[in-house]
């Protein structure tokens, strides 16, 4: 499965969520590549040190793209595209191969209704693919406070796109983390709540990648007897 983290917009936690995922499917015992198509490298820097164990690919230019993904998606069972904050091809390239999509935005309706033109090279691919890909909003960076109106659940509605239930909160550990060269579920009591509500993200848009853990052999003894 491809997975894109698609927003023409820069600054709205693309690089963050991407590297996360990426961690977190590794966890659940899945091969991963991160494909870094960002000029800035970010999420396969951040990565090298969080999870060096976990591939990675950088892929700037479109044509690269469009070749590597399908080759890199029969060698994982997940890819994690980050991809950049404005190329439009290279976004389009993206979108072109991925089979998920997954658009951070941050919850105010200016970010809201600026996603019907972030969102336009989405169309296209979804006009050119018959649908695909599937796509959803991730209200990312929010207010502890944040409210989630009619009028933000309307101009969702209007573009056809989903929002996620789970919402990532602005919190200064995200910023930490890539500093450290880690996730926030592996930063102590500090990154508690911030590991809660990103795995409560991720539990909802890929439920299927959830892998039950292993029992230990005492757990699968006692079950055996009962």
């Amino acid at each position: 499965m491809i997975i894109v983290l698609a927003n023409s917009k820069g600054g709205v936690g693309k690089t963050s969520i991407s590297v996360h995922l990426a961690t977190w499917l590794a966890e659940q015992g899945h091969s991963v590549v991160l494909a870094d198509c960002d000029a800035q490298q970010s999420s396969s820097e951040w990565l090298a040190e969080a999870a060096p164990e976990i591939r990675t690919v950088r892929l700037a230019d479109p044509s690269a793209i469009l070749d590597s993904l399908p080759q890199l998606d029969q060698e994982a069972d997940f890819v994690v595209a980050d991809g950049p904050g404005s190329n439009t091809e290279t976004s389009r390239a993206l979108l072109l191969r991925a089979d998920l999509a997954l658009v951070p935005c941050k919850a105010s309706m200016l970010e809201v209704r600026a996603l019907a033109q972030a969102t336009a090279v989405l169309r296209q691919s979804q006009d050119i693919r018959q649908g695909r890909p599937e796509a959803v909003i991730v209200l990312s960076m929010v207010g502890k406070t944040y409210r989630l109106t009619q009028d933000m659940k309307d101009a969702a509605a209007a573009l056809g796109l989903p929002l996620t239930k789970a919402a990532l909160t602005l919190k200064q550990i995200y910023a930490d983390a890539p500093g450290q060269g880690t996730v926030v579920w592996r930063m102590g009591a500090r990154g508690r709540d911030a590991a809660q509500e990103i795995e409560s993200l991720f539990r909802e848009v890929l439920p299927h990648a959830i892998r039950p853990k292993k029992l230990r052999p005492l757990a699968v003894l006692k079950s055996f007897r009962k």
